[in-house]
Order: C-alpha cells, then structure tokens, then sequence
C-alpha cells in the first residue's frame, strides 16, 4: 500500500492515518485510492475490531486537493475526471460510514471541508481543542453535498444551514456543543482516548457490534442516494463560479461574487 495513507496493527485496532502532511493530507486521487485500501483491509481482516482514522502532521485532512482539481479543470476535456473524483469520494465516505466495525476520528488538527467529511462519516470523534473543523466549500464555489446528510445527523438543521451557508470554521469545544465530536482531548492524550474508545468497542461482540451499526444506519436512512449526492457535489466543479472561486483562492483574493 502506498505510504501516503498508513495502516498500523495495534492489536484488535487498525489505526490508518493520512500521511501527506506537507500538503495538509489534502485528499488527492492516489490518497482517495489509498483509504479505499486501508478500509477494505481492515474491513477483511477478522483480527481487526476497531479503527482509527487519523492524520501524520499538523492537520488531520484539508479536504480536497484543489490544487490537484484546479489542474483537472484547466483542460475541459477531463470532464468526466470530475465526475470520477466525486464518485470516489462519495464512495470513501459510504464506506467508512457502513463498515461493519466501529470507526473513531482522532482529529489531531484542522479537519475542513473533505476532512470535515471524513470526521462526520466515522462513528465517533475526538478533537485536539485548536483543531479548526468546517465546511467552506460555498466560499470557493464548491457544494458539501456528500457530508450533508451526515451533518445533519450530528448537529440537526439549524447548525447544519449555519456551517454550510456561511463556511465558518469552529474549534473542537464548539464542535463539541455542535454535536460534531464527542470529545476534546490534549494532543498527548488524543491517541489515548481514541484508543480507550476503541477497545471499549472490540469489547463487544463483533456480529451484536455490526448488527447494531446496520440499525443505526437503517434508522437514519437519508432519502438522496450515493449517486445523487456525488453528482450535487461534481456538478459545481464544471461551472464558471467555482473556477472564478478557486482562482481567487489560489490569487488570494475576494472571491468574484464578494
């Protein structure tokens, strides 16, 4: 397995972690392509109880690599290349979010936008207290559709129109009173917590663990499906507004529409 992503055997818990620190493990194709593998392999492998999601660095997850999309939207004949990407996404988060075993994010710095994704997809999240958590893909002329019906879980509609519509970033103990994490730990602590958590989880029965997953997910079963929200997100990425959004971004300067 590529090294951009790692997997590490702590004896009934896989810890994968997102190993692209120099970018901020901004989510590129091959980093997508490497979670898919963590996943499954922990998914496979019956020794594996739990895992922890995690980043190498100061940031847990960016989100998107725009610089990578930027690229991508540079030549419009790599249309289809969009719609590609959203589908691995969008595929990513259904599979972390109905893997069979117990997911924890150990958020050990800024989670945003994507990364904000991974987090709300895992079961639970525990949060170093400066780690910067949000959604400000409207600010670039991008939509956070695949994370929505998660989001909506956690915090309800109220907060969820608040983050989404105005794409603040908060810090681990509003996320805490938001409902986005479960905890806030010191960065010496966060792994111990998570670990704590985890075999907690590898405590339980791994077929009563699984079925009560699948009842949770049955009972707050969201009416879009995969596709549909993975099409809402590729969508904005072949429009004017997004490209003028992310031009300014990368300028730094206000966005067209400011």
């Amino acid at each position: 397995m590529t090294n951009i992503a790692t997997y590490e055997l702590r004896g009934a818990v896989a810890v994968i972690a997102l190993n692209r620190s120099e970018k901020r493990n901004a989510l590129s194709r091959a980093l997508v392509a490497a979670l898919h593998a963590a996943f499954e392999r922990a998914a496979n492998d019956d020794a594996v109880r739990c895992v922890i999601l995690t980043g190498n660095g100061p940031a847990f997850c960016a989100g998107m690599d725009l610089e990578e999309l930027r690229g991508t939207l540079s030549h419009t004949s790599e249309d289809g290349v969009i719609w590609e990407d959203a589908h691995q996404l969008s595929a990513i988060y259904e599979r972390i979010y109905t893997l069979p075993k117990p997911t924890i994010a150990a958020i050990n710095g800024a989670a945003v936008a994507g990364g904000a994704g991974l987090m709300t997809v895992c079961d639970l999240a525990v949060a170093v207290p400066d780690a910067k958590i949000g959604y400000p893909e409207v600010r670039r002329g991008l939509v956070a559709a695949m994370v929505l019906p998660h989001l909506l879980r956690h915090v309800g509609e109220r907060a969820a129109r608040w983050l989404l519509l105005t794409g603040e970033l908060v810090d681990a103990v509003d996320a805490l009173k938001l409902g986005l994490v479960n905890s806030v730990a010191s960065a010496v602590e966060l792994m111990n917590v998570a670990m704590n958590w985890a075999q907690a989880c590898a405590a339980g029965g791994p077929k009563a663990i699984a079925t009560t997953k699948e009842l949770l997910r049955r009972c707050s079963q969201h009416e879009m499906s995969v596709t549909e929200l993975s099409t809402a997100s590729a969508e904005p990425r072949l429009t004017d507004e997004c490209r003028g959004g992310l031009h300014a971004f990368f300028e730094k300067k206000p966005a067209p529409w400011a």
